[in-house]
């Protein structure tokens, strides 16, 4: 999948990316806010996660910054599916920035693009988690539509050495209700988390 926004190109991530991934993420700041990759991030790892294979409906992307020069990659955005309490299939959204690019609204723009997305491709309601550190991922969460459930969930976190709480989001409409049959049928093999953030266990409802 490839998506164009007014200052972005969003494309699956390469090989050839590791190098910039692993760089990216060596900033404990970024990397408090993610919940699966290993941290530090050694580049053979990062192209490990970069080519792991995904399922054609759910994005998992890089967002490149397009200049005039050399574009540069300042963050990754996706939907990555996990199993609910009840044991069927939830579908979580998330995001990370590299920090000179905070604050500048690249999140809400990639945001947009993605749950476009989602929405073609038949996906139902979103979720989505912040780190109760982190209210400014919350914003953005706001903005795309999404609103809290009131709930808090423990997501592990590799920077921080430990699981921390998150509040818990959820989309504010319908979502795709007539989704496509194979993907919210899918079941996932014993994993605990997304790629981009999904709730590991629940503190209070």
């Amino acid at each position: 999948m490839f998506a164009r926004t007014e200052r972005l190109l969003l494309r699956p991530g390469f090989a050839e990316d590791a190098p910039l991934l692993a760089e990216a993420l060596k900033d404990e700041g970024v990397a408090r806010n993610l919940s699966t990759l290993p941290w530090p991030t050694a580049p053979d790892q990062a192209a490990e996660f970069l080519t792991a294979p995904e399922h054609p409906l759910l994005p998992r992307l890089l967002m490149v910054k397009r200049t005039s020069g050399t574009p540069r990659v300042i963050g990754g955005i996706g939907i990555d599916r996990h199993v609910a309490d009840d044991g069927t299939a939830e579908f979580s959204f998330g995001y990370w920035i590299a920090r000179r690019y905070w604050g500048l609204g690249f999140a809400t723009e990639a945001g947009r693009a993605v749950l476009r997305m989602a929405r073609t491709n038949g996906l139902p309601r979103l979720t989505a988690s912040h780190f109760i550190d982190n209210p400014a991922s919350g914003a953005v969460l706001r903005k795309l539509g999404f609103r809290p459930t009131g709930r808090i969930i423990l997501r592990h976190n590799p920077a921080r050495g430990t699981a921390a709480r998150a509040a818990l989001f959820e989309e504010a409409g319908d979502g795709a209700v007539d989704a496509v049959g194979d993907i919210t049928a899918m079941r996932c093999n014993g994993s605990t988390g997304g790629r981009y953030g999904a709730p590991i266990r629940r503190l209070a409802a």
